[in-house]
């Protein structure tokens, strides 16, 4: 069905969809109007769900977790200080090896307060153990959720999946979408080591240093198989329902000699960004990182890199230009831009491109 919503909107129609069996729900800027649309289907009675509204971002992920153990479907969604104050049970999810599935929608972190877009919430729960996905779209923000279930549920997995959608510029934007009807596309839950009140056991989670380690490995494993399971929920879901996805999108970048890459709302915009470089004679393309965990990176051999991270590490730099340069052969630009959602527009991407000098770092803003 072709309709017309919000970034959030499109999320909390995909969960109504997917048919989870609990959903816990606390509201914070800008994510507060996924729980609250998943509440009226729940009224209405389209969502057979336990809607549980919580005290807090720690008890929602708690409740999570409590209704996960059990072999049933989960989610809830958050954003800014409500994923940092839940990071304890971030790690407690990933650990259990629970497929809960989330929506973060990216705010920068205070002090200064601001609610505009920023990755540094989700970036920095980047060693938790979460799948994370970034989107573009209202349709993307719709598709992503639609698959993450599969994704995370997926016996080769069983991982939580969190999609991240830029705060307000793609949260609160209103564009047309298709929903669709998921069917077998998103088989039952079926978590092999689910507690069973039938049959009650006893179970002890003190771990020694010769167990623990397995522990860690096993989320390790998880993440890479996750990979090809990915690559198959995407090819898949392109068959049934027509539009395709991949690990990361790329643009023009077959004969490029410099390469824009970005996550989230960005990637439209260095679209165009690139077709300016073109017209110039700069032979310019685009990649947008899709999933930052697993971190999957394209061929960036012997070309020139332009990285625009909306987040920062202190002491550190720019999380993905880093990241990048750790895993390929490349020398990147590196481009701190749009924190606390600072307009950034095709024509500053490709003045980045214009101005590049691999090995730097440049704070749009600040060094203009």
């Amino acid at each position: 069905m072709l309709t017309f919503g919000t970034g959030n909107k499109a999320v909390a129609m995909a969960v109504r969809d997917a048919k989870p069996v609990v959903v816990a729900a606390y509201p914070i800027t800008p994510q507060t109007e996924i729980v609250e649309e998943i509440a009226n289907f729940v009224t209405d009675g389209s969502l057979a769900a336990r809607y549980i509204p919580v005290e807090s971002e720690h008890s929602s992920m708690a409740a999570c977790i409590g209704a996960a153990a059990t072999g049933v479907r989960t989610f809830t969604a958050t954003s800014s200080h409500g994923l940092v104050y839940m990071c304890e049970m971030l790690h407690m999810t990933a650990g259990a090896r629970l497929p809960i599935v989330m929506a973060n929608a990216n705010r920068a972190i205070g002090p200064g307060w601001n609610i505009g877009a920023e990755h540094s919430d989700s970036i920095s729960m980047r060693d938790t153990g979460w799948l994370q996905v970034y989107v573009s779209t209202v349709q993307e923000a719709y598709d992503a959720t639609i698959m993450a279930f599969r994704i995370a549920e997926h016996t080769n997995v069983l991982l939580p999946v969190m999609i991240n959608l830029d705060g307000f510029l793609l949260t609160h934007i209103t564009q047309t979408f298709e929903t669709v009807e998921p069917g077998d596309f998103i088989p039952p839950t079926a978590t092999p080591h689910a507690i069973d009140i039938n049959n009650p056991g006893g179970y002890g989670t003190l771990t020694p240093g010769d167990t623990h380690f397995k522990f860690r490995y096993d989320i390790e494993r998880g993440m890479q198989a996750s990979i090809p399971i990915i690559e198959e929920t995407e090819a898949e879901f392109a068959r049934r329902f027509g539009r395709e996805y991949h690990l990361y999108e790329e643009y023009r970048t077959e004969d490029a000699d410099v390469v824009i890459i970005a996550m989230g709302t960005l990637g439209k915009e260095m679209e165009v960004a690139v077709d300016i470089l073109r017209n110039e004679g700069i032979a310019a393309g685009a990649v947008r990182m899709r999933w930052f965990r697993p971190f999957i990176t394209p061929d960036l051999d012997g070309k020139d890199v332009v990285v625009i991270d909306r987040d920062y590490s202190f002491g550190y730099g720019g999380v993905v230009a880093l990241e990048l340069q750790a895993k390929c052969n490349c020398n990147p630009f590196s481009v701190i831009a749009g924190l606390g959602g600072q307009e950034v527009t095709f024509d500053d991407i490709a003045e980045f491109v214009r101005i590049r000098k691999p090995g730097t770092e440049h704070w749009f803003g600040v060094d203009d």
